[in-house]
């Protein structure tokens, strides 16, 4: 009797414990609670967060202070010489009688009037100017300071033969009152005449 109620005891505890409940069992006047555990299998998931980062390029436009002014001088000249107008043309260039220039025919010239003086009999008998600067370049030296580089090519029409030439100019950039002014220009061919005095070497490609 004693091994059938052993017997039946653990069979009802098997069967409390797989259904997972909480019962009490009277045995001989005794009573017991048997607390089935409770068992969790976890199945871990693997989460991967794939973050795709855009690279992004920020190109900036930020002209430095005084380069817009610079540059929009430059087009003013730019545009004075197409049209042949010394007044407009000179009135980029500081009114000093110390301004210097160096010429693209190897002269030099000192002085405001006596530049504008060559400009205006230049331009009385030049007409169908065009004029194609590239590469241009403004580097600002101070608040009050530049240059610009650049390279240029022209045609005109003077004394109605046409004439072609190219080559390269710097101007140097002072900021007086306002406005900007040029105080120093030099420009020279790429194919300077063959009369002029250059070293030989100089003559070669690449100097």
């Amino acid at each position: 009797m004693k091994k059938i109620i052993t017997l039946n005891f653990i069979v009802l505890a098997l069967t409390l414990t797989a259904f997972g409940q909480t019962n009490k069992i009277v045995v001989k006047g005794k009573t017991t609670t048997v607390t089935p555990e409770k068992t969790t299998t976890v199945t871990p998931t693997k989460t991967t967060t794939v973050i795709s980062a855009k690279t992004t390029t920020v190109v900036s436009t930020k002209t430095a202070p005084g380069e817009k002014g610079v540059r929009d001088a430059f087009d003013r000249l730019i545009e004075g010489i197409k049209q042949a107008d010394a007044e407009k043309v000179m009135s980029i260039y500081q009114n000093s009688d110390k301004i210097l220039f160096f010429n693209n025919n190897g002269t030099a010239t000192i002085g405001w009037d006596t530049m504008k003086k060559n400009r205006e009999s230049l331009y009385a008998k030049t007409t169908n100017v065009t004029l194609e600067p590239t590469g241009l370049r403004v580097e600002m030296l101070g608040k009050d300071t530049a240059y610009a580089t650049c390279k240029w090519k022209q045609t005109q029409e003077y004394n109605g033969k046409l004439e072609t030439a190219s080559g390269r100019m710097t101007l140097i950039f002072r900021l007086v009152g306002k406005d900007w002014k040029i105080i120093h220009l030099h420009t020279s061919p790429d194919n300077p005449d063959a009369t002029r005095p250059v070293l030989p070497s100089e003559r070669e490609v690449g100097n």
